[in-house]
């Protein structure tokens, strides 16, 4: 199978040639035919995340129908259309996934990561930790609701019941979670970097009561922010604006330093917290939410050959909504 692999960080990838894989037991071998290029990509590529699977096959955004089963796969048939999440596999038992917090536990594999994923024609996955996906979307539509959508939609919960709602870095997930945000009868304020007046037409396109640079308040005080954009200076200048008891919350899976700031930010009951990861139950929660709030992705689509072009095009901010490779 034609795979675009990564051998070394800091490196193009480079397509090449695997043999196509055989699935284990409790394994689904997929044909691939959509994968989303999340910006956590660019993070493995450029070693933010370290210890890598290397070389490796990033990717986990991943569409793709069953083609090949293992002997105990029962949860999907052959020629069904799947989907497959960043979350790859955890151990099932230690205190975090014996409370339902399987996202943080420590012997979790990661799809794109820890585990080759979906910039390949054909892809591994374990049967437990993928999702049935909506009919209305195509491959390509959908393909960034498997990351983009689904750590923002655990963001969003934990941002509370927030009516004034902050976005910070108006990407593939801010477009999926500021259409949510609006169908629950939020105020959606979206901050973009400064200059980015494209960005900001585009926010409001989707409903954003107000867009504007980072760098500058917004016109009422918030009941909470997400913070999408890996800037950690975005903190104290998200708190600067946010209410009294309301949530900071960094959706990111890496984040620059963040700088001293004084308490009085954070004073009056404010909070900060950080996401990580996702649960299988924040999957079937938010893909039967999408189609009911009438989201729709804005997607801008690569040949398979063409990821490192897709890549620097996410790195430059250049993509409106989500950038996915297509196999077809």
């Amino acid at each position: 199978m034609k795979a675009m692999i990564l051998d070394m960080q800091n490196q193009p990838l480079r397509l090449g040639e695997l043999p196509r894989p055989t699935p284990a037991d409790d394994q689904i071998l997929l044909k691939v035919h959509a994968c989303g290029v999340c910006r956590t990509d660019l993070h493995v590529i450029d070693g933010d995340l370290r210890q890598p699977k290397l070389p490796l096959v990033l990717g986990h955004e991943i569409v793709g129908t069953v083609v090949e089963k293992g002997a105990q796969v029962e949860r999907f048939t052959l020629g069904q259309r799947v989907g497959v999440p960043w979350l790859g596999r955890t151990c099932g038992h230690c205190r975090y996934c014996a409370s339902g917090r399987e996202n943080l536990c420590d012997a979790a594999e990661f799809t794109g990561y820890t585990l080759d994923g979906g910039y390949a024609e054909f892809a591994l996955a374990d049967q437990r930790y993928c999702f049935s996906l909506p009919d209305i979307y195509s491959d390509a539509e959908v393909a960034p609701l498997l990351c983009a959508g689904l750590i923002g939609y655990r963001a969003l919960v934990v941002a509370g019941e927030a009516k004034r709602l902050g976005i910070y870095g108006f990407g593939a997930a801010a477009h999926i979670i500021a259409q949510v945000a609006r169908w629950q009868g939020r105020e959606v304020f979206a901050f973009t970097k400064p200059g980015d007046t494209e960005g900001q037409r585009f926010a409001r396109e989707l409903g954003a009561v107000w867009a504007g640079d980072s760098t500058v308040a917004p016109p009422q005080e918030m009941d909470a922010a997400i913070l999408f954009a890996p800037v950690g200076a975005l903190i104290p200048q998200a708190l600067r604006h946010t209410a009294k008891g309301g949530t900071v919350v960094c959706a990111g899976i890496h984040m620059s330093a963040v700088p001293e700031f004084p308490y009085a930010l954070l004073w009056g009951e404010r909070s900060v917290r950080s996401i990580a990861n996702l649960t299988r139950r924040d999957g079937e929660e938010f893909l039967a939410i999408a189609p009911q709030a009438g989201v729709r992705t804005t997607v801008e689509t690569f040949r398979l050959e063409a990821a490192n072009a897709a890549i620097q095009s996410v790195r430059a901010g250049q993509v409106q909504g989500a950038a996915v490779l297509v196999m077809d």
